[in-house]
């Protein structure tokens, strides 16, 4: 923990997540491999090294589903600590899907799911339970952290995001 209180994930944020978006509709995707196995999630993933979070971000996308974005709109950071792949971070992202379906993911299937689902499901990874609605609603970027403890969410904490700290 830093002297704030909350986990310092500063140097591990090693990951994007972005959350694309269709009228009321999200996409998401049902991961073949840990962590989160077996649950929707996001698209996204680790960021190369002397890569932007952002261009991470757009490659991702661009991997997993076979859509060529212009731009991602930063949406906060989601910090954890406790969890199966250790303590550490992401970056958050939220687009406007291009028209036409995804292409097929090596990282799992796709599906659009309707956006009061994709906020409740079990089936979905469970800290998106707190996260997406925030996300999908347009809020100002905010930090999002999450304790787990032998492997279930036990706490979740929410605070604003200083500017200077957006990618």
């Amino acid at each position: 923990m830093s002297e704030t209180g909350w986990p310092s994930a500063r140097e591990r944020l090693d990951y994007t997540l972005c959350f694309l978006t269709r009228r009321d509709h999200v996409l998401l995707l049902h991961r073949r491999r840990p962590p989160n196995l077996g649950l929707w999630n996001g698209v996204g993933g680790r960021i190369e090294p002397g890569e932007t979070p952002t261009a991470a971000c757009l490659r991702e996308v661009r991997e997993e589903t076979g859509y060529i974005l212009a731009s991602a709109r930063f949406a906060g950071l989601l910090t954890w600590s406790g969890f199966e792949i250790g303590d550490g971070g992401l970056y958050l992202f939220t687009a406007e899907a291009p028209p036409g379906e995804p292409a097929p993911s090596p990282e799992g299937d796709l599906r659009w799911w309707p956006r009061a689902q994709a906020c409740a499901a079990p089936e979905v990874v469970s800290n998106l339970h707190i996260v997406l609605p925030h996300l999908l609603d347009g809020a100002p970027p905010q930090i999002y952290h999450m304790t787990y403890a032998n492997g279930v969410l036990v706490r979740a904490e929410r605070r604003p995001l200083p500017e200077q700290r957006w990618p």
